[in-house]
């Protein structure tokens, strides 16, 4: 198969995940090649992509007979298999894959991964935590979990805030949060001036790493 690096994704592994990613991408435009060893699967992702591949052996022969090598960014979605996942990824980065991301099941498995070249994604964990986060702070309207330390997140002005305007609060200085919006009188503002001066029902939308954002809504609740 030949095709030129931009713009092609490739999915190895078509569970629930890789099933998910691999039509996500191609609704998005972009050409994807899918593999997967069961016929079945691969046959349901044909209407999505004309690069899907039944492949029964992942060595490095076979990966590049698929045109694997031919991707810019590859993505292995076979994490409950920790031996296939581990010398697949190895394959795949032996290649000259530029971007090799790898789903893990486990830190043991994720440490691997990440020695080999790999950027390592824990869906389950990830779902966990975000569903954790909506049970905890229930407080909060809605967030955005980026990552590991970044998050977006709507919280509610406190007391101690309000009548005070936005340079006068300082939120960058005190949290090392960035302000990018405030919602009043059930309007969003995005063009946040800095005399603006808060008031008692106004949502803040601050962005920051994950520490910062609760120190932050633990001192709005005091």
């Amino acid at each position: 198969m030949k095709k030129t690096k931009s713009n092609l994704f490739g999915v190895i592994g078509l569970g629930r995940f890789g099933t998910a990613l691999a039509i996500t991408l191609a609704e998005a435009g972009k050409d994807v090649i899918v593999v997967d060893r069961n016929e079945d699967k691969v046959k349901n992702l044909r209407q999505y992509t004309e690069y899907a591949f039944v492949t029964e052996n992942l060595s490095k022969e076979a990966l590049k007979e698929v045109g694997i090598h031919n991707c810019d960014t590859v993505i292995i979605c076979i994490g409950e298999r920790i031996d296939t996942s581990i010398l697949t990824t190895l394959n795949v980065v032996s290649l000259g894959v530029p971007h090799v991301i790898a789903k893990a099941t486990s830190q043991e498995q994720g440490a691997v991964l990440e020695k080999i070249g790999a950027e390592v994604v824990y869906p389950e964990w990830d779902m966990a935590l975000r569903l954790g986060k909506q049970l905890a702070y229930n407080n909060f309207l809605d967030f955005i979990f980026l990552d590991n330390q970044v998050e977006i997140q709507q919280v509610p002005v406190g007391r101690r805030m309000v009548g005070v305007s936005v340079q006068d609060f300082n939120i960058r200085r005190k949290y090392s949060l960035n302000i990018i919006a405030i919602e009043h009188n059930k309007a969003t503002d995005i063009e946040v001036s800095p005399d603006y001066r808060f008031g008692a029902d106004d949502i803040v939308v601050v962005i920051g790493k994950a520490e910062n954002v609760k120190r932050f809504e633990r001192d709005m609740t005091e």
